[in-house]
C-alpha cells in the first residue's frame, strides 16, 4: 500500500479523530518542554533522557486513543543491555522519531540542524545531546557526524541514523547512506538495523492518521569487528529491505 493509497481512504471521522489527537499534542508538548527546560540542565544525561522522554509515553498512548494506531515489535532481544552500538533504521514518518526514544534508552538521534530551532520544542531536544547537522553542507556533515558519533559512542551512549536523510514514502526506497556503517566499524561496536511500516498508518507530513498496527522489526547485531564498512553496510541494507517488503512498506 503506497501514501497515495492510503490517503485515498481518508474519511471525515478520520480527520477529527486527528484534530483530536493533535488539540492534545501541542499543547502537552508546550507545557512539558517549559518544564524541561527549567529541570534538564540540573540531571546528568542519562537522567535527563529519562525525564526528557516521558512524555513520549504519552505521545505513543494519546495516538492509540484518538487514531487506533497501535506498534508491536519483534526482535527486541537483539537490543544490547549495556554498552554503546550503532542503530539505522528506515526513515518514513514523524511517528518513528517519537517512538524510538522509548525503544532505544538512552540514544542520541542523528537530525537535521533546523528542528533544535522550533521554539521550546527544540530548545528542549537540544538538551538531549544530538548530533544536529548542516544537510548544505555535505562533506562538514559526515566530518561532524564522525568526530561527534564516535565521541557519543566512547561515552556509551547507542546512536540513532536515518541513513535515508529524510523521510520516503512508502512504496520508495531512497539511498542508504554509509554514515552509520562508517561509525559502527571505526568504533567497533555492533550495528542493528531496525525495519517499520509507520509511514502506512501516519504517512510522512500527513495530517491524517490511519487506524492500524505500526510493525516494528529489530535485526541482529551486526558485529563490525574485522568487517569492511562496504560489508557492513550490505548486511544491514539488505536485511531493511527484505523486512520492508514483508511489513508492506516497499514496492
Amino acid at each position: 500500500m503506497t501514501t497515495s493509497q492510503t490517503e485515498s481512504k481518508a474519511t471525515p471521522l478520520l480527520f477529527l479523530r486527528s484534530l483530536l489527537y493533535y488539540a492534545g499534542f501541542y499543547p502537552v508538548t508546550m507545557v512539558f518542554s517549559i518544564i524541561c527546560l527549567i529541570v534538564g540542565p540540573l540531571l546528568p544525561f542519562r537522567a535527563r533522557f529519562k525525564f526528557l522522554t516521558l512524555i513520549n509515553y504519552f505521545y505513543i498512548a494519546w495516538l492509540r486513543i484518538c487514531c487506533g494506531v497501535k506498534v508491536k515489535v519483534t526482535g527486541r532481544e537483539h537490543l544490547p543491555s549495556a554498552g554503546s552500538y550503532v542503530v539505522i533504521a528506515n526513515h518514513q514518518s514523524e511517528w518513528e522519531t517519537l517512538y524510538f526514544q522509548l525503544l532505544i534508552r538512552p540514544q542520541a538521534v542523528v537530525l537535521k540542524q533546523e528542528l533544535l530551532r522550533i521554539p521550546l520544542f527544540g530548545w528542549a531536544l537540544a538538551l538531549l545531546k544530538p548530533i544536529a547537522l548542516d544537510r548544505s553542507k555535505r562533506r562538514g556533515a559526515l566530518k561532524q557526524l564522525l568526530e561527534q558519533g564516535k565521541a557519543r559512542l566512547a561515552d556509551g551512549i547507542p546512536l540513532l541514523i536515518f541513513p535515508q536523510g529524510t523521510r520516503v514514502p512508502t512504496g520508495e526506497l531512497g539511498k542508504w547512506n554509509k554514515g552509520g556503517a562508517m561509525l559502527a566499524v571505526s568504533s567497533e561496536v555492533p550495528m542493528i538495523p531496525v525495519a517499520h511500516n509507520a509511514g502506512l498508518f501516519w504517512p510522512g507530513k500527513s495530517f491524517i492518521k490511519y487506524p492500524g498496527t505500526v510493525e516494528v522489526a529489530v535485526g541482529p547485531a551486526i558485529d563490525t569487528r574485522g568487517k569492511s564498512v562496504e560489508e557492513v553496510h550490505e548486511v544491514a541494507t539488505v536485511w531493511l529491505e527484505s523486512t520492508m517488503r514483508a511489513q508492506g512498506s516497499l514496492d
